[in-house]
């Protein structure tokens, strides 16, 4: 490689002959190719650090991506959470109570312009004896769909809203309420950086079911704030706030406070979601948990 363009000279023979001499003592065209090496040598460092800074990028990108997938209840993106929730000290007889919930999020393509997505939650619980002389049980609960339509065009907030119905397919009178209840659900979110954080709530009301049962008039908020860290690790609060607006008002709100940690890993090439959460219910009716935790499994399904 010609180290730089000018006019070729003519030598004669002995000129010639002094120059061969030169080169062979390493003095003549060596201090022109000192001076070239170093930026040479400078731009292929800098080459070689950015490719592995890019890299970097790329890879911890798309292990942000994922999480954030995960994080978000709407996302384009086929999910399976398993959700299971240990309520300690339940009932008047301070008996432990879980509930497993399992949430398959299923997207679906309407048009350029619009998504579907549907939320199913199928809870199966176990609870003591919630109040003096109700027996407890254990079986499936109410299952709930969530219908949520979303732009497919992604601004700086994300948003879906539709209708939720809850069925009442409680295996026990005390593990559901025997209504059918409909009404509306929305969730907006926000993705910046590495936050992502918004808001999901709904509210149903009972349409059918027995005269002899309460009418259902419940509303649940679940905010939620994620910080995604390196190597897909990430903070994670994301509590269930509760209000059942036909109770009394000291016996109407459950809210609870506090979050955990989460992180993303891979069964062979299935990426698999992972968090614990732990929280303290400031404000919560009687014969409930003051204190509980929570953890989840979820399996993601990305499209390719």
């Amino acid at each position: 490689m010609t180290i730089h363009d000018g006019p070729k000279l003519s030598f004669n023979n002995k000129r010639s002959a002094s120059l061969a001499d030169a080169e062979k003592c390493n003095v003549s065209s060596q201090p022109i190719e000192r001076r070239h090496r170093p930026y040479a040598s400078l731009t292929i460092l800098l080459m070689t650090f950015s490719g592995l800074f890019q890299g970097a990028v790329l890879a911890w990108s798309q292990n942000t991506d994922i999480a954030k997938q995960a994080q978000n209840p709407i996302a384009r993106i086929i999910s399976v959470p398993l959700e299971n929730d240990f309520n300690p000290q339940t009932g008047p007889n301070k008996e432990d109570s879980y509930v497993l919930q399992m949430k398959p999020v299923v997207p679906f393509n309407l048009s350029k312009d619009w998504n579907l997505i549907t939320r199913t939650i199928i809870p199966v619980i176990q609870t003591p004896d919630p109040a003096p002389g109700v027996a407890g049980a254990s079986g499936v609960g109410d299952i709930s769909l969530s219908l949520f339509l979303s732009p497919a065009k992604v601004g700086s907030v994300i948003w879906g809203a539709g209708p939720i119905v809850s069925v009442p397919t409680a295996s026990d009178e005390i593990l559901g309420t025997k209504k059918l209840s409909v009404g509306p659900t929305v969730v907006a979110l926000r993705n910046q950086g590495h936050w992502l954080y918004g808001t999901l709530v709904y509210n149903v009301f009972s349409v059918a079911g027995p005269v002899a049962r309460p009418d259902v008039n419940q509303m649940l908020m679940q905010p939620f704030v994620n910080y995604n860290l390196r190597h897909k690790w990430y903070l994670t609060s994301s509590p269930y706030i509760t209000a059942n607006w036909e109770k009394r008002r000291n016996e109407r709100w459950t809210v609870p406070v506090g979050g955990g940690v989460g992180k993303i890993i891979h069964l062979d090439k299935l990426p698999v979601n992972i968090y614990g959460q732990m929280f303290r219910n400031v404000e919560s009716p009687d014969y409930t948990t003051k204190w509980s935790a929570r953890l989840q499994v979820q399996f993601l399904f990305p499209k390719r």
